[in-house]
């Protein structure tokens, strides 16, 4: 295995230490990523401990992969395996879900289509695994942009929740500010269907409150009419992106604040390179956090700021509408 890359920036040779059976040495690696999203499926229910003491075989390749070891007869996890809380957890279950059967999709030449080309069950895990950066909004992100908790927490406070999917980010931040109203828009009707399953079975007073519209982002003609717009660049084109930046900026009301995700920073190049290649099936972007931050500075937006969420995931890239002077 070649060394990490050095500050200079350097190219990187491969990171995974294959041998003579390249094959066999990755087939291992995906089955102990099964076993790592099985035992944190099955903890979504009962006690860690119990679940790895269940299945000894499956902690045997969690052991062999570094995320468990034994000290006596108890069991040490890797904090990987302990989220801080079951919402978290679940949200993370659902996110591999959604990436390993993308995977699959991928190995059989199916899927490439885009997200319309992906099963029910994929948008459902990728569409629930957002729940996760709406909590983050709602309890971390928003208190620290300047003005825009006290518009969220009044009445008439308005969020763009754009490719809202299955609706789990705009539910987290309904339920986040309960004097709020969410509008969701989406291009692909059959998500907005499975939202509106997912709407019918969250609590009423934070259903009643997210609004689902089939529309292109593109087509985004309000002026002054959020307060926050939230923005998915990776599952969005560049094309998209750049015809819709300047009209979700004049749809800020003055003041608001616009949340873009963007692909984290990898240290490596096989999480790079897989990041493009899964964004390029999707139909989505490359955009990392600094060009994002590029973007909306050139876009008018001002007090650009950056947050990141957990490891290996999104990085929010936060710009503001000017006041008028």
């Amino acid at each position: 295995m070649t060394t990490p890359p050095t500050p200079s920036g350097a190219a990187a040779g491969p990171v995974l230490p294959l041998d003579e059976d390249p094959a066999a040495v990755l087939e291992a690696a995906t089955w102990a990523m099964a076993a790592m999203v099985g035992t944190l499926h099955d903890a979504l229910t009962a006690p860690l401990a119990e679940v790895l003491a269940a299945d000894p075989r499956r902690t045997e390749v969690l052991e062999e992969a570094g995320l468990v070891r034994r000290e006596g007869t108890a069991f040490v996890p890797h904090p990987s395996l302990v989220p801080p809380d079951g919402p978290t957890a679940r949200s993370a279950v659902e996110a591999r879900l959604s990436s390993m059967r993308q995977a699959l999709t991928a190995a059989t030449g199916e899927g490439s289509g885009g997200w319309a080309a992906l099963d029910d069950r994929v948008l459902l895990h990728q569409g629930r695994a957002s729940a996760a950066v709406g909590r983050a909004l709602g309890s971390r992100i928003v208190p620290q942009l300047p003005g825009l908790g006290d518009r969220l927490a009044g009445d008439g406070g308005h969020i763009l929740d754009v490719g809202t999917g299955v609706a789990a980010l705009a539910l987290a931040l309904a339920e986040a500010f309960p004097r709020a109203r969410v509008t969701g828009i989406d291009v692909l009707e059959r998500a907005l269907d499975l939202a509106r399953g997912e709407l019918a079975e969250a609590r009423p007073g934070t259903a009643d409150r997210v609004t689902l519209l089939r529309r292109d982002v593109a087509d985004t003609s309000e002026r002054a009419a959020y307060d926050l717009v939230w923005l998915p660049a990776p599952f969005l084109s560049e094309a998209v992106l750049e015809t819709a930046l300047p009209r979700l900026a004049d749809a800020l009301v003055p003041g608001g604040w616009l949340v873009a995700g963007a692909g984290s920073p990898s240290p490596d190049g096989l999480r790079r390179a897989v990041g493009r290649w899964n964004a390029a099936r999707n139909g989505g972007s490359a955009y990392d956090a600094d060009r994002m931050a590029e973007v909306l500075a050139a876009r008018g937006l001002q007090d650009v700021r950056r947050f990141p969420t957990v490891p290996g995931g999104p990085v929010l890239v936060a710009g503001r509408r000017p006041q008028p002077s």
